[in-house]
Protein backbone atom coordinates (compact mmCIF):
# COMPACT_ATOMS: atom_id res chain seq x y z
CA UNK A 1 0.00 0.00 0.00
CA UNK A 2 1.90 2.98 -1.19
CA UNK A 3 -0.91 5.72 -0.48
CA UNK A 4 0.32 5.52 3.37
CA UNK A 5 3.85 7.01 1.99
CA UNK A 6 1.86 10.01 0.15
CA UNK A 7 0.18 10.95 3.92
CA UNK A 8 2.97 10.75 5.12
CA UNK A 9 4.82 13.41 3.11
CA UNK A 10 1.62 15.47 3.09
CA UNK A 11 1.78 15.30 7.58
CA UNK A 12 4.98 16.85 7.42
CA UNK A 13 4.46 20.79 7.94
CA UNK A 14 7.38 22.24 7.06
CA UNK A 15 8.28 20.58 3.61
CA UNK A 16 6.26 21.75 0.33
CA UNK A 17 4.63 19.81 -2.48
CA UNK A 18 6.90 20.74 -4.90
CA UNK A 19 9.94 19.19 -3.11
CA UNK A 20 7.57 15.93 -3.11
CA UNK A 21 7.32 15.97 -6.75
CA UNK A 22 10.95 16.75 -7.38
CA UNK A 23 11.84 13.61 -5.44
CA UNK A 24 8.69 11.55 -6.85
CA UNK A 25 10.39 12.41 -10.19
CA UNK A 26 13.74 11.57 -9.31
CA UNK A 27 12.71 8.18 -8.31
CA UNK A 28 11.01 7.35 -11.75
CA UNK A 29 7.54 7.67 -10.17
CA UNK A 30 8.30 5.60 -7.06
CA UNK A 31 7.09 7.14 -3.91
CA UNK A 32 8.09 4.54 -1.83
CA UNK A 33 11.17 4.51 -3.32
CA UNK A 34 11.41 8.75 -2.98
CA UNK A 35 10.08 8.57 0.48
CA UNK A 36 13.06 6.42 1.69
CA UNK A 37 15.57 7.66 0.09
CA UNK A 38 18.94 8.63 1.46
CA UNK A 39 21.19 12.44 2.03
CA UNK A 40 23.32 10.83 -1.00
CA UNK A 41 20.59 10.67 -3.47
CA UNK A 42 19.10 13.60 -2.13
CA UNK A 43 21.84 15.70 -2.76
CA UNK A 44 22.26 14.31 -6.88
CA UNK A 45 18.64 15.80 -7.14
CA UNK A 46 18.39 19.39 -8.86
CA UNK A 47 17.69 22.07 -6.75
CA UNK A 48 16.84 20.10 -3.61
CA UNK A 49 19.14 21.89 -0.80
CA UNK A 50 21.38 20.13 1.83
CA UNK A 51 19.23 21.86 4.34
CA UNK A 52 16.17 20.71 2.77
CA UNK A 53 17.40 17.10 2.79
CA UNK A 54 18.46 17.25 6.33
CA UNK A 55 15.29 18.61 7.26
CA UNK A 56 13.44 15.87 5.68
CA UNK A 57 15.46 13.18 7.18
CA UNK A 58 14.92 14.07 10.80
CA UNK A 59 11.22 14.30 9.96
CA UNK A 60 10.57 10.98 8.09
CA UNK A 61 12.40 9.35 11.33
CA UNK A 62 9.93 10.79 13.44
CA UNK A 63 6.53 9.67 11.03
CA UNK A 64 4.52 6.73 11.19
CA UNK A 65 3.29 5.96 7.46
CA UNK A 66 1.62 3.25 8.92
CA UNK A 67 -0.38 5.44 11.63
CA UNK A 68 -0.84 8.53 9.26
CA UNK A 69 -2.86 6.49 7.20
CA UNK A 70 -4.85 5.13 9.96
CA UNK A 71 -5.84 9.11 11.06
CA UNK A 72 -7.45 9.26 7.41
CA UNK A 73 -9.04 6.37 7.00
CA UNK A 74 -10.22 6.76 10.79
CA UNK A 75 -11.86 9.65 10.16
CA UNK A 76 -13.46 8.37 7.01
CA UNK A 77 -11.51 11.18 4.66
CA UNK A 78 -11.26 10.07 0.40
CA UNK A 79 -7.90 10.86 -0.94
CA UNK A 80 -6.72 11.24 -4.48
CA UNK A 81 -2.85 11.31 -4.58
CA UNK A 82 -0.89 12.54 -7.72
CA UNK A 83 -0.60 8.97 -9.29
CA UNK A 84 -4.46 8.09 -8.74
CA UNK A 85 -6.23 7.77 -12.43
CA UNK A 86 -9.34 9.94 -10.71
CA UNK A 87 -7.11 12.82 -9.79
CA UNK A 88 -8.48 15.58 -11.66
CA UNK A 89 -6.11 15.90 -14.97
CA UNK A 90 -6.52 19.71 -14.93
CA UNK A 91 -5.26 20.28 -11.78
CA UNK A 92 -2.42 17.87 -12.74
CA UNK A 93 -1.86 20.62 -15.56
CA UNK A 94 -0.68 23.67 -13.18
CA UNK A 95 2.70 24.45 -11.57
CA UNK A 96 3.19 22.79 -8.07
CA UNK A 97 -0.07 20.67 -8.07
CA UNK A 98 -1.28 19.16 -4.98
CA UNK A 99 1.05 16.21 -3.89
CA UNK A 100 -3.04 15.10 -2.57
CA UNK A 101 -6.39 15.85 -2.12
CA UNK A 102 -8.06 14.71 0.64
CA UNK A 103 -11.64 15.16 0.09
CA UNK A 104 -15.11 14.21 1.64
CA UNK A 105 -18.82 14.22 -0.40
CA UNK A 106 -19.12 12.62 -3.68
CA UNK A 107 -16.83 12.71 -6.03
CA UNK A 108 -18.53 10.81 -8.85
CA UNK A 109 -21.15 13.10 -8.65
CA UNK A 110 -19.12 16.13 -10.08
CA UNK A 111 -18.45 16.90 -13.54
CA UNK A 112 -14.87 17.94 -13.70
CA UNK A 113 -15.42 18.66 -17.95
CA UNK A 114 -17.25 21.71 -17.05
CA UNK A 115 -16.09 23.70 -14.09
CA UNK A 116 -16.37 27.43 -13.16
CA UNK A 117 -14.28 29.38 -10.06
CA UNK A 118 -16.03 32.21 -8.32
CA UNK A 119 -14.06 34.46 -6.30
CA UNK A 120 -14.73 37.70 -4.96
CA UNK A 121 -14.42 39.72 -1.36
CA UNK A 122 -15.30 38.49 1.56
CA UNK A 123 -17.32 42.04 2.00
CA UNK A 124 -19.69 41.67 -0.56
CA UNK A 125 -22.60 43.93 -1.69
CA UNK A 126 -25.59 42.79 -2.29
CA UNK A 127 -25.27 44.32 -6.03
CA UNK A 128 -22.38 41.70 -6.38
CA UNK A 129 -24.76 39.10 -4.82
CA UNK A 130 -27.51 40.17 -6.64
CA UNK A 131 -25.28 39.88 -10.30
CA UNK A 132 -23.47 36.40 -9.53
CA UNK A 133 -27.19 35.33 -8.61
CA UNK A 134 -28.22 36.21 -12.19
CA UNK A 135 -25.24 34.52 -14.16
CA UNK A 136 -25.62 31.26 -11.90
CA UNK A 137 -29.15 31.27 -12.13
CA UNK A 138 -28.80 30.98 -15.75
CA UNK A 139 -27.04 27.74 -15.33
CA UNK A 140 -29.89 25.91 -14.09
CA UNK A 141 -30.31 22.13 -13.68
CA UNK A 142 -27.13 21.90 -16.14
CA UNK A 143 -23.77 19.43 -15.25
CA UNK A 144 -21.92 22.82 -14.84
CA UNK A 145 -20.15 22.54 -11.63
CA UNK A 146 -19.20 25.40 -9.31
CA UNK A 147 -15.73 26.02 -7.76
CA UNK A 148 -14.89 28.42 -4.65
CA UNK A 149 -13.15 28.59 -1.82
CA UNK A 150 -15.88 28.51 1.07
CA UNK A 151 -15.00 31.93 2.53
CA UNK A 152 -17.47 34.51 3.71
CA UNK A 153 -18.76 37.03 0.87
CA UNK A 154 -18.42 35.86 -2.43
CA UNK A 155 -17.58 32.47 -1.45
CA UNK A 156 -20.26 31.40 0.24
CA UNK A 157 -22.88 33.01 -2.43
CA UNK A 158 -21.47 31.35 -5.33
CA UNK A 159 -21.52 27.86 -3.22
CA UNK A 160 -25.58 28.33 -1.72
CA UNK A 161 -26.32 29.64 -5.44
CA UNK A 162 -24.94 26.19 -7.37
CA UNK A 163 -27.17 24.23 -4.54
CA UNK A 164 -30.30 26.37 -5.31
CA UNK A 165 -30.14 26.20 -9.19
CA UNK A 166 -29.29 22.25 -8.51
CA UNK A 167 -25.67 22.45 -9.45
CA UNK A 168 -22.86 20.83 -7.79
CA UNK A 169 -20.44 22.94 -6.23
CA UNK A 170 -16.53 22.34 -5.15
CA UNK A 171 -15.80 23.73 -1.36
CA UNK A 172 -11.79 24.11 -1.91
CA UNK A 173 -10.42 24.94 2.03
CA UNK A 174 -7.04 26.15 3.59
CA UNK A 175 -6.52 23.66 5.94
CA UNK A 176 -7.36 19.96 7.37
CA UNK A 177 -10.97 19.20 7.60
CA UNK A 178 -10.97 18.43 11.41
CA UNK A 179 -11.65 22.34 10.69
CA UNK A 180 -14.47 24.07 9.36
CA UNK A 181 -13.28 28.03 8.81
CA UNK A 182 -15.16 30.60 8.89
CA UNK A 183 -17.38 28.48 11.48
CA UNK A 184 -20.90 30.64 10.08
CA UNK A 185 -20.29 27.82 7.26
CA UNK A 186 -20.60 24.63 9.30
CA UNK A 187 -24.14 24.08 7.79
CA UNK A 188 -23.05 24.77 4.31
CA UNK A 189 -19.98 22.42 4.66
CA UNK A 190 -22.66 20.15 5.48
CA UNK A 191 -24.74 20.55 2.61
CA UNK A 192 -22.05 20.31 -0.02
CA UNK A 193 -20.37 17.45 1.55
CA UNK A 194 -23.80 15.33 2.17
CA UNK A 195 -25.75 15.97 -1.15
CA UNK A 196 -24.64 18.09 -3.84
CA UNK A 197 -20.68 18.40 -4.73
CA UNK A 198 -17.11 17.87 -2.67
CA UNK A 199 -14.71 19.40 0.25
CA UNK A 200 -11.36 19.66 -1.32
CA UNK A 201 -8.25 20.26 0.48
CA UNK A 202 -4.60 19.68 0.29
CA UNK A 203 -4.20 19.63 4.03
CA UNK A 204 -3.43 16.72 6.19
CA UNK A 205 -6.47 16.57 8.71
CA UNK A 206 -5.08 18.56 11.58
CA UNK A 207 -3.67 21.02 9.52
CA UNK A 208 -5.27 24.95 11.40
CA UNK A 209 -6.25 27.09 8.30
CA UNK A 210 -3.09 29.79 8.96
CA UNK A 211 -3.11 32.72 6.64
CA UNK A 212 -0.64 31.60 4.34
CA UNK A 213 -2.30 28.81 3.60
CA UNK A 214 -5.26 31.02 1.74
CA UNK A 215 -3.43 32.06 -1.17
CA UNK A 216 -1.93 28.43 -1.52
CA UNK A 217 -5.48 27.14 -1.65
CA UNK A 218 -6.72 30.15 -4.13
CA UNK A 219 -4.32 28.18 -6.68
CA UNK A 220 -6.28 24.74 -6.54
CA UNK A 221 -9.62 26.88 -6.87
CA UNK A 222 -8.78 28.04 -10.04
CA UNK A 223 -6.71 25.55 -11.09
CA UNK A 224 -9.50 22.65 -11.10
CA UNK A 225 -12.12 25.30 -13.43
CA UNK A 226 -11.40 25.89 -17.36
CA UNK A 227 -12.52 29.80 -16.16
CA UNK A 228 -12.88 31.86 -12.90
CA UNK A 229 -15.56 34.35 -12.59
CA UNK A 230 -14.49 37.72 -10.37
CA UNK A 231 -17.35 39.38 -8.92
CA UNK A 232 -15.48 42.11 -6.66
CA UNK A 233 -12.43 42.65 -5.82
CA UNK A 234 -10.01 45.35 -4.62
CA UNK A 235 -6.99 46.24 -6.14
CA UNK A 236 -4.96 44.54 -3.22
CA UNK A 237 -7.40 41.29 -2.07
CA UNK A 238 -7.19 37.41 -2.77
CA UNK A 239 -9.49 37.81 -5.52
CA UNK A 240 -7.05 39.50 -7.66
CA UNK A 241 -4.30 37.29 -6.53
CA UNK A 242 -6.50 34.35 -7.82
CA UNK A 243 -7.30 36.38 -10.95
CA UNK A 244 -3.61 36.42 -11.67
CA UNK A 245 -3.50 32.63 -11.03
CA UNK A 246 -6.30 32.10 -13.85
CA UNK A 247 -3.97 33.77 -16.39
CA UNK A 248 -0.83 32.32 -15.40
CA UNK A 249 -2.11 28.57 -15.40
CA UNK A 250 -3.71 29.81 -19.19
CA UNK A 251 -7.41 29.63 -18.27
CA UNK A 252 -10.32 31.94 -19.01
CA UNK A 253 -10.51 35.23 -16.64
CA UNK A 254 -14.33 37.23 -16.59
CA UNK A 255 -15.00 39.78 -14.75
CA UNK A 256 -18.67 41.24 -13.39
CA UNK A 257 -18.94 45.04 -13.88
CA UNK A 258 -19.90 46.97 -10.39
CA UNK A 259 -20.94 49.91 -8.92
CA UNK A 260 -17.83 52.32 -10.25
CA UNK A 261 -17.90 54.12 -6.70
CA UNK A 262 -17.58 50.48 -4.78
CA UNK A 263 -13.85 50.00 -3.43
CA UNK A 264 -13.98 46.57 -4.51
CA UNK A 265 -14.45 46.78 -7.88
CA UNK A 266 -11.43 49.15 -8.42
CA UNK A 267 -9.71 45.62 -9.47
CA UNK A 268 -12.78 44.59 -11.40
CA UNK A 269 -11.77 47.36 -13.68
CA UNK A 270 -8.14 47.13 -13.74
CA UNK A 271 -8.70 43.05 -14.98
CA UNK A 272 -11.43 44.81 -17.69
CA UNK A 273 -8.90 47.46 -18.84
CA UNK A 274 -6.04 44.33 -19.02
CA UNK A 275 -8.54 42.38 -21.17
CA UNK A 276 -10.04 40.02 -19.17
CA UNK A 277 -13.52 39.28 -20.55
CA UNK A 278 -17.01 41.51 -19.22
CA UNK A 279 -19.80 39.66 -18.31
CA UNK A 280 -23.21 40.07 -17.77
CA UNK A 281 -25.26 37.34 -17.92
CA UNK A 282 -24.49 33.16 -18.30
CA UNK A 283 -24.32 32.99 -22.17
CA UNK A 284 -21.58 35.22 -21.83
CA UNK A 285 -19.46 32.74 -19.74
CA UNK A 286 -20.74 29.86 -22.39
CA UNK A 287 -19.30 32.04 -25.39
CA UNK A 288 -16.00 32.19 -23.42
CA UNK A 289 -15.65 29.14 -23.00
CA UNK A 290 -16.96 27.94 -26.11
CA UNK A 291 -19.60 25.33 -24.05
CA UNK A 292 -22.54 24.07 -25.34
CA UNK A 293 -24.90 22.77 -22.31
CA UNK A 294 -28.43 21.29 -22.63
CA UNK A 295 -30.74 22.32 -19.71
CA UNK A 296 -34.31 21.53 -18.52
CA UNK A 297 -37.30 23.94 -20.18
CA UNK A 298 -36.67 27.43 -18.42
CA UNK A 299 -39.77 28.10 -16.89
CA UNK A 300 -37.98 31.02 -14.79
CA UNK A 301 -40.64 33.75 -16.26
CA UNK A 302 -43.29 31.45 -15.46
CA UNK A 303 -43.81 33.06 -12.04
CA UNK A 304 -44.43 36.70 -13.85
CA UNK A 305 -47.24 35.34 -15.16
CA UNK A 306 -51.05 36.49 -13.18
CA UNK A 307 -49.54 39.45 -12.00
CA UNK A 308 -51.97 42.49 -10.93
CA UNK A 309 -51.27 45.64 -12.34
CA UNK A 310 -49.86 46.89 -9.21
CA UNK A 311 -47.85 44.06 -8.90
CA UNK A 312 -45.61 44.55 -12.20
CA UNK A 313 -45.45 48.60 -11.33
CA UNK A 314 -43.58 47.16 -7.84
CA UNK A 315 -40.89 45.18 -10.10
CA UNK A 316 -40.50 47.57 -12.82
CA UNK A 317 -39.10 49.75 -9.75
CA UNK A 318 -37.04 47.15 -8.17
CA UNK A 319 -35.42 46.06 -11.78
CA UNK A 320 -32.91 48.93 -11.78
CA UNK A 321 -31.64 48.73 -8.01
CA UNK A 322 -32.77 48.08 -4.40
CA UNK A 323 -35.30 50.36 -2.89
CA UNK A 324 -36.70 50.85 0.52
CA UNK A 325 -40.54 50.36 1.20
CA UNK A 326 -41.11 54.82 1.52
CA UNK A 327 -39.77 55.31 -1.67
CA UNK A 328 -41.92 52.52 -3.36
CA UNK A 329 -44.96 54.01 -1.36
CA UNK A 330 -44.38 57.91 -2.57
CA UNK A 331 -43.85 56.28 -6.17
CA UNK A 332 -46.24 53.89 -6.14
CA UNK A 333 -49.14 56.02 -3.98
CA UNK A 334 -50.19 52.35 -3.18
CA UNK A 335 -51.64 52.48 0.63
CA UNK A 336 -49.08 51.19 3.40
CA UNK A 337 -51.31 47.98 4.27
CA UNK A 338 -52.16 47.05 0.93
CA UNK A 339 -48.54 47.54 -0.37
CA UNK A 340 -47.55 45.94 2.50
CA UNK A 341 -49.59 42.68 1.28
CA UNK A 342 -48.38 42.89 -2.48
CA UNK A 343 -44.44 43.03 -0.68
CA UNK A 344 -45.36 40.01 1.09
CA UNK A 345 -46.92 38.04 -1.90
CA UNK A 346 -44.36 38.74 -4.09
CA UNK A 347 -41.68 37.06 -1.39
CA UNK A 348 -43.76 34.00 -1.28
CA UNK A 349 -43.86 33.78 -4.83
CA UNK A 350 -39.84 33.96 -5.20
CA UNK A 351 -39.81 37.13 -7.60
CA UNK A 352 -38.39 39.73 -4.54
CA UNK A 353 -36.71 39.56 -1.70
CA UNK A 354 -35.42 42.33 0.64
CA UNK A 355 -32.19 43.36 1.57
CA UNK A 356 -30.52 45.65 3.58
CA UNK A 357 -33.53 46.59 6.18
CA UNK A 358 -36.40 47.38 4.38
CA UNK A 359 -35.23 47.57 0.96
CA UNK A 360 -36.74 45.24 -1.81
CA UNK A 361 -34.95 44.20 -5.16
CA UNK A 362 -36.08 41.52 -7.50
CA UNK A 363 -34.53 38.10 -7.35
Amino acid sequence: MKDKYWIAFSSMEEIGGSSVEKLFKYYNYDIEKAYNCNLCDLKNIENISVKFAEKFLKLRDKTDPDKCLFEVTSRDINYLTLENNKYPKLLKEINNPPIILYYKGNLDCCNFEKTIAVVGSRKASSNGKQSLKKIIDGFRNTDICIVSGLALGIDTAAHKLAIENNLKTIGVIASGTDYIYPSQNKELYAQIENNNGLIFTEYYPTFRPLSFRFPQRNRIVTGLSFGTIVVEAAIKSGALISANLTLEQGRELMCIPGNITNPNTEGIYKLLKSGATMITESNDVLEALNWEIKTEINTQNDKFKYLSDEEQIIINLLQIEPIAFDTIQNKTKINTDELLTFLTMLELKGIINQVEGDRYTVC
